[in-house]
């Protein structure tokens, strides 16, 4: 994410916000560690903690920072079996793959939903506490006739640039 974000800021476009290497270093240390507290941010990035406010707030009035997440560890809940679903919806019902992904987004299992382009329409990120409970959500909610077909991948660990 951190390198992305680097590459966006030299890359910007004509319709994209434009950062500096100020807004890049506070994204940097933000994607580290979001709470991380403002005076803490300032002196990080080597600016003063009014600055860092100020930058803060036009990142986010711009949209370019659109929340704080935590980062749940969804093992520690009992839930501990996580896997990407990809979904291919039937060429017919393409005109409802909206409804469908916000369909699933809405259900208690799925962590995210993203529409994707290639072989593949939709990638669902699902977490259960047991691979019978995975199985009972694919089969309960997955056999909607709009989809064609799905492709379960159980999620062994993730790496993550973040912290």
């Amino acid at each position: 994410m951190i390198n992305a974000i680097e590459r966006a800021a030299a890359a910007a476009r004509p319709n994209h916000v434009r950062l500096d290497d100020v807004d890049t270093a506070i994204l940097r240390e933000l994607v580290r560690d979001a709470r991380i507290p403002n005076n803490a941010l300032a002196e990080k990035v080597g600016i003063a903690p009014s600055t860092a406010l100020a930058r803060m707030r036009a990142l986010r009035e711009s949209g370019v920072i659109k929340g704080f997440h935590a980062d749940i560890d969804l093992e520690l809940l009992g839930l501990e079996i996580s896997a990407m679903v990809s979904i291919l919806i039937h060429s017919h019902a393409r005109s409802r793959m909206t409804e469908i992904a916000e369909h699933l987004s809405g259900l208690d299992s799925v962590q995210r939903v993203f529409l994707m382009s290639g072989d593949r329409d939709l990638l669902v990120h699902v977490s259960c506490e047991s691979p019978t409970r995975l199985r009972d959500f694919v089969s309960a909610h997955l056999n909607d006739p709009a989809i064609a077909n799905t492709q379960t991948n159980l999620i062994f660990s993730e790496l993550s640039q973040g912290g």
